[in-house]
């Protein structure tokens, strides 16, 4: 993310209304629903004006004017329908710019592969998924609408008071200048601090999720003060900018509400004068219904500009919002693309046969290589162990192997797009249940063929034991697992998946014995016809597949001779 950076993506705006364009259908009709409610502020006023015409100076009997009144009553109900069907619409635009905003957001960033997820923050992600697309709603449910109605509705108004008035018309014309100039200044200090805010709200969203997953150990070194002192401290730097951007909101809001007095008061000042005989700059005499129908309009000629200075910091905040998302957009499109060679969702049931030459690899951008120069062949339907000192790179060369890592030199070439498998030495597991875990390798999979793949992967060993058997809920990242109980869940969802090849990461770390036999008898069936490619430390493991590529060596060998 930015931290730190004042200035604005250059492309903060074109995404901004790349997600307006989201809802743009509803936000449409919700836009001239507003404008046309706006529009009926005219007829009403006359309406008004003329019945109070006809009362006052022309004593008409309450007869005379019942049409007037009835007119009066259509046209506010009909404004009522439009003012509801416009915020109804608002409403669903913004449901539907968050909905579509926040898929398009994640599909981007998990098409970025775990490679590049590594680097980033948890918390900062979500809350730019969560956070930030919510301040998207005032932009577009408010700004948006009132936007046209600025433009429309003060330029029909200002059309009606020349018509009534021309001094009425001269002095809206020349006031109406002065509140767009003074919101555009407040605007850029608006921008500015809004996106202070959700930096300082995506740090601090990153920094508390971090404490959450690491509870129980700030709570086993005592270090429970000192992290909430540092809560409490980015709490404070959130609600410093928080109220800046408020104390901003308000001065604008206030300065346009001076602007539209003034103007307010000057027109009651003249027909007040004119009234009394005073002054005289309009030749025809002033009645009753002329003067009232330029009072009333008075205050609506700016109300929809006193609407936009209420959304004006919406827009700010919006715009601050998208230039955080572009620049996570924007990393996530700078950011070396891991090579994929594979198709993971092709159907295909051919076994791959796999070629290594010349391979360097380091695990990221700017560590020193763990892996120069390895060749190896693995045929179709061939296995494969991978042996070597602990963080010599066997867990590196299966990322590689599986696209989550580019070559720093040399090539990895697959004969045929394969279906992969992968069980990672540190498989995470979600919260929910056990067969949560396991659907996510197949979400249709059968009740029979879940409890096959958790029988065949030695789950149902410990399953039993729980108090629900595979519904058992589970913790985040498997709390409540041992780490060789969360390896026997991962692989059971590698059964799942049937994958062609088949990439383990120490499958039978933290076995005893009897589990580990159990578990290798069961991958030697399932293998059989698949490539498998497994790191391991484990003699046993290394006698059933038969040949090992030890990484010490980079040579390939023999199963006895490595063991």
């Amino acid at each position: 993310m930015s931290s730190g950076a004042d200035a604005p993506a250059p492309n903060a705006a074109r995404h901004l209304k790349t997600f307006a364009a989201l809802g743009a259908r509803p936000l449409r009709w919700a836009v001239a629903c507003t404008v046309l409610a706006g529009a009926l502020l005219v007829p009403q006023a006359w309406l008004i004006a003329r019945a109070m015409q006809q009362v006052f100076v022309a004593h008409a009997p309450a007869r005379a004017v019942a049409l007037l009144l009835a007119g009066l009553a259509g046209v506010g109900v009909l404004r009522a329908l439009l003012a509801w069907a416009s915020r109804r619409l608002a409403d669903d635009a913004v449901e539907t710019v968050r909905l579509q905003a926040r898929a398009q957001l994640a599909r981007r960033l998990v098409a970025r592969g775990p490679r590049w997820l590594r680097h980033q923050r948890s918390g900062e992600l979500a809350e730019t998924l969560g956070g930030h697309v919510d301040a998207l709603e005032g932009y577009i449910g408010g700004f948006l609408p009132v936007r046209l109605e600025v433009v429309a509705v003060p330029l029909l108004i200002l059309v009606a008071a020349f018509w009534a008035d021309r001094m009425v018309g001269l002095i809206l014309l020349f006031t109406l200048p002065l509140a767009p100039v003074f919101m555009m200044l407040v605007g850029w200090g608006a921008e500015a601090a809004s996106r202070r805010q959700l930096q300082a709200l995506a740090r601090m969203g990153g920094h508390f999720a971090d404490r959450l997953r690491g509870l129980g150990l700030i709570r086993l070194y005592g270090r429970g003060d000192a992290e909430l002192a540092g809560i409490e401290q980015a709490a404070e730097g959130l609600r410093r900018s928080s109220l800046k951007v408020l104390r901003i909101a308000f001065l604008s809001s206030t300065v346009l509400e001076f602007f539209a007095s003034l103007s307010v008061a000057m027109i009651a000042l003249y027909l007040g004068l004119t009234y009394l005989g005073m002054l005289d700059l309009r030749g025809p005499p002033l009645d009753l219904a002329t003067g009232v129908f330029c009072l009333l309009l008075a205050p609506e000629f700016y109300a929809p500009l006193r609407r936009l200075a209420a959304h004006y910091h919406d827009r700010a905040a919006a715009l601050a919002a998208a230039g955080e998302m572009a620049r996570l957009l924007e990393d996530a499109e700078d950011a070396p693309a891991s090579p994929s060679p594979y198709a993971p969702d092709v159907l295909v049931e051919q076994a791959p046969a796999l070629r290594v030459q010349g391979l360097a690899l380091r695990p990221a951008a700017e560590a020193p290589r763990v892996l120069r120069d390895l060749s190896f062949d693995v045929e179709a339907g061939g296995h494969l162990a991978i042996v070597g000192a602990s963080g010599g790179g066997k867990s590196t060369l299966l990322e590689a192997l599986a696209g989550w890592l580019p070559p720093a030199e040399g090539s990895i070439r697959y004969d045929t797009p394969p279906r992969i498998g992968y069980a990672p030495q540190r498989p995470f597991l979600f919260q929910g249940s056990l067969a949560d875990n396991l659907r996510i390798a197949a979400p249709d999979a059968s009740e029979a063929d879940l409890h096959a793949a958790a029988e065949a992967a030695q789950v149902m060993r410990f399953a039993h034991r729980l108090p629900q058997g595979l519904d058992t809920p589970i913790g985040e990242r498997g709390f409540g697992l041992s780490g060789g109980e969360a390896r026997r869940v991962a692989l059971a969802r590698l059964f799942l998946r049937r994958p062609t090849l088949l990439l383990l990461d120490e499958p039978t770390a933290f076995l005893d014995p009897e589990t580990e036999q159990a578990v290798l008898r069961a991958l030697d069936d399932f293998a059989r016809g698949r490539t498998l490619i497994m790191a391991t430390h484990s003699p046993a493991a290394m006698r059933m597949i038969g040949r090992v590529l030890d990484l010490r060596d980079a040579q390939v060998h023999a199963a006895e001779a490595s063991a």
